[in-house]
């Protein structure tokens, strides 16, 4: 992938939230150039060809934006020829709680994508094929999490796709800075600082194998001196 072709698809992913405001644009700008998670999703071929999505703790909808992009430019024959084809959006909804990144969200959203105030402990999921939970599952306690890996099961079609990141609680001093830095931009974000409830990434395997899931784990954290693994689920048939 070449430093040209990053900036074509950065520009066209957060181009729309600068009708969301200044701080929309410049947090999309920050999150999507920096975070090795966007790239590595598309570069690998973690969503099916037709994606319908659900994305749990969506913050500002980033995903939707990143994905329409994406599509725009493969169709445009701008694609490094290394990479699957990339996905297309069917459906996209996003559930975040904090109102004020629904808020920055909703001026942004490609045709489609709708993003909702919500407590992902409790919201329906619908008919999906793919489930997003981006570092936003260590916000709800630990039975709660696990309930909603068990609807999240339950939702998704045979062979449906969990694509979810975490950090790794047995990962020591790299973990403690990735919670230190997730505290702080909670906080940029306009929001009272959580209380986290975090586990091993060997233990957020294990758990979704035990809920019948094939787990494909991959570190995520390339570039950054965190410790963040990005678990691909597969739901079996």
């Amino acid at each position: 992938m070449s430093s040209s072709f990053r900036k074509r698809l950065l520009d066209a992913a957060t181009a729309p939230y600068r009708q969301a405001g200044h701080f929309a644009w410049h947090f999309a700008r920050g999150k999507l150039g920096r975070d090795p998670v966007f790239f590595s999703l598309l570069a690998n071929g973690a969503f099916p060809r037709q994606a319908r999505i659900v994305d749990l703790g969506c913050g500002q909808g980033l995903l939707s934006n990143w994905l329409t992009a994406a599509a725009r430019l493969h169709a445009a024959g701008d694609w490094p020829a290394d990479w699957p084809v990339a996905p297309q959006l069917q459906a996209y909804r996003g559930i975040e709680l904090m109102p004020r990144d629904v808020e920055r969200a909703r001026p942004a959203l490609p045709p489609g994508a709708v993003v909702e105030q919500g407590d992902i402990r409790d919201v329906a999921l619908g008919d999906v094929n793919v489930v997003v939970i981006l570092d936003s599952l260590h916000y709800i306690e630990t039975a709660a999490q696990n309930a909603v890996l068990e609807r999240v099961r339950d939702a998704l079609t045979p062979e449906g796709t969990l694509i979810m990141r975490v950090g790794d609680a047995a990962a020591g001093l790299p973990f403690l800075l990735c919670t230190w830095v997730d505290q702080l931009v909670t906080r940029v974000r306009g929001h009272r600082l959580p209380t986290l409830y975090c586990r091993p990434a060997a233990a957020w395997q294990a758990q979704l194998e035990q809920l019948g899931f094939s787990v494909t784990p991959q570190a995520m954290d390339a570039g950054t001196p965190f410790a963040n693994t990005l678990l691909l689920a597969r739901r079996n048939a």
